[in-house]
């Protein structure tokens, strides 16, 4: 049985973008729920997916483990995975991991771009690594199951990561540092010891991480990809699009500034380019799941390395959270 997992998108979601999540064959999607959010924002938002699924039951439900990957294959329909991309939803309380994880959080992340309470972000000049407080999160969060993502981290405190977890970590949305040098994307050793951990990467299609931005080719890409199976083992690669559909330019905004400036933020991006750029014309949508396989193929893959990469790989991941 093949699988189809994006895990990570980041949508202005509606049916329009649940049924084209169908239609490219996807049995799972891991979601973004939270930014900067805290404890008491993270429910508020509960309430809006508690509508989402209701309205679209039809097509998506709430999704606790490798289970119900299976279950929305059968029934097809996507199960909806909950992520955090920034710890604030934890404040400085512990406890509350296991709460999160009761309300269906599967993947957090110990920053976002700056430092926070767990460990340092990739914009910081100085990366100080996983804190105390860090350490015993990533413990809490092996114990409940919730996996550490590291996407948004700096090297050490990355590396740190994955020493200090029992479990494999994930960078649910980055590229290689040697195909496109953006402050997001990871080096070759540090790809090495995360596949050498058992550990996932998620390969990004959001412009920024991409070599020539919005009008990066697929063979590029697909290019990058085999080179990177040359790095880590092909079995711990595999697909979180950064897909943000729909959303609007007060969003990115938010993303990269949050309430911690008030001052002007790009990020990734700059004073003339400050909104979400254009996605590649292969990769407009998942649909481009279909121009992934086609051009993994063609780079030369075999068909069991591709159903890996595009699904596979997760589902297999998926199946160590607990």
């Amino acid at each position: 049985m093949n699988y189809r997992i994006d895990n990570l998108q980041y949508c202005n979601w509606s049916r329009e973008i649940f049924e084209i999540n169908r239609e490219a064959g996807l049995d799972a999607v891991h979601v973004t729920v939270v930014y900067h959010e805290d404890y008491d924002e993270f429910l508020k938002k509960l309430n809006v997916w508690d509508k989402l699924f209701k309205n679209n039951s039809d097509l998506i439900f709430l999704g606790k483990d490798f289970n119900d990957i299976i279950k929305a294959k059968s029934e097809k329909k996507t199960a909806i995975f909950f992520g955090f991309q920034n710890c604030s939803p934890i404040e400085d309380d512990i406890n509350l991991i296991e709460k999160v994880h009761q309300h269906g959080c599967r993947f957090m992340q110990l920053t976002y771009n700056n430092q926070s309470l767990l460990a340092t972000g990739c914009y910081e000049k100085n990366d100080s690594g996983v804190t105390n407080f860090g350490k015993e999160v990533i413990k809490e969060m092996n114990r409940v199951g919730i996996v550490i993502d590291m996407s948004h981290s700096a090297e050490k405190s990355t590396l740190d990561a994955i020493e200090i977890s029992e479990k494999p970590i994930a960078i649910t949305h980055a590229n290689p540092l040697f195909w496109h040098n953006a402050k997001r994307n990871k080096s070759e050793s540090l790809l090495k010891n995360l596949s050498q951990s058992k550990g996932m990467l998620g390969l990004s299609l959001y412009p920024h991480h991409l070599k020539d931005s919005s009008e990066c080719k697929l063979q590029n890409f697909c290019e990058m990809v085999a080179r990177t199976a040359e790095i880590m083992e092909v079995k711990y690669i595999g697909i979180g699009s950064d897909l943000c559909l729909n959303q609007p330019d007060s969003v990115v905004e938010w993303m990269r500034n949050g309430t911690w400036t008030k001052a002007k933020n790009y990020g990734e991006g700059n004073k003339d380019n400050p909104g979400f750029p254009k996605q590649p014309d292969w990769f407009i949508d998942a649909r481009g799941f279909n121009n992934l396989e086609s051009g993994l193929k063609n780079v030369g893959f075999n068909d069991d390395d591709i159903s890996g990469i595009l699904g596979n790989n997760w589902f297999n991941f998926y199946k160590g959270i607990n």
